[in-house]
């Protein structure tokens, strides 16, 4: 149970992309397949993969809240320390929190509207509350997301006895590597702690 957990905290915005992929891209090679070699258009195709398409959009802003990807101008930020950065961060993230947090009761009561009026979808019949379900479920994700990170930016903040690190070691560019957000964070941190103790046991010896 562990695992699985742990297997979705890690993948589960991926692990629902990749297939959401496979299946327009089955789906619209069928269609492909159909129109021009068996002559017969189908009627459903385009419209399944669209839905598909929107989930994976949403389900986009909680994959680029999670690996730190989202578009964003930090020169200023880069001008401060590691806690110092990672305190704009814990400003940033808060305001993020509070926007999505902020837009889950919208999502739901669109999502409630769309239950009661019992719309289909034209082509394939499919009740409309599965495609617009896909704003609060993702808000709600994403917002859980956010969480995860702004608690893993709060300890670094709370790191009063850290070390500097000399410039160039291997330690320093992992540093700047969490920095600019290109590896997960937790496992970075933990390298770098890790390299701080072999380096005290070598001082030791």
């Amino acid at each position: 149970m562990k695992k699985i957990l742990h297997y979705l905290d890690e993948y589960l915005e991926e692990f629902l992309m990749v297939i959401f992929l496979i299946a327009m891209t089955l789906i619209m090679g069928i269609q492909v397949f159909s129109r021009y070699i068996l002559g017969m258009s189908l009627s459903w195709s385009e419209e399944i993969t669209r839905y598909l398409f929107i989930w994976s959009a949403f389900l986009s802003v909680s994959l680029c809240t999670r690996k730190c990807i989202s578009i964003k101008i930090d020169q200023f930020i880069q001008l401060f320390p590691r806690r110092g950065k990672s305190l704009w961060k814990v400003l940033n993230l808060t305001v993020e929190f509070v926007f999505f947090v902020y837009l889950i009761p919208f999502s739901f009561i669109y999502l409630k509207n769309t239950i009661e009026s019992g719309q289909v979808s034209p082509a394939c019949g499919i009740p409309m509350y599965y495609v617009q379900a896909a704003p609060f479920v993702c808000f709600i994700i994403t917002a859980f997301r956010i969480a995860q990170r702004w608690f893993g930016e709060w300890k670094i903040v709370l790191k009063k006895d850290e070390k500097p690190l000399e410039e160039g070691s291997i330690a320093s560019v992992i540093e700047e590597a969490v920095v600019e957000d290109t590896f997960r964070e937790k496992e970075l941190v933990e390298d770098i702690e890790a390299i701080h103790s072999k380096a005290e046991k070598r001082k030791e010896k």
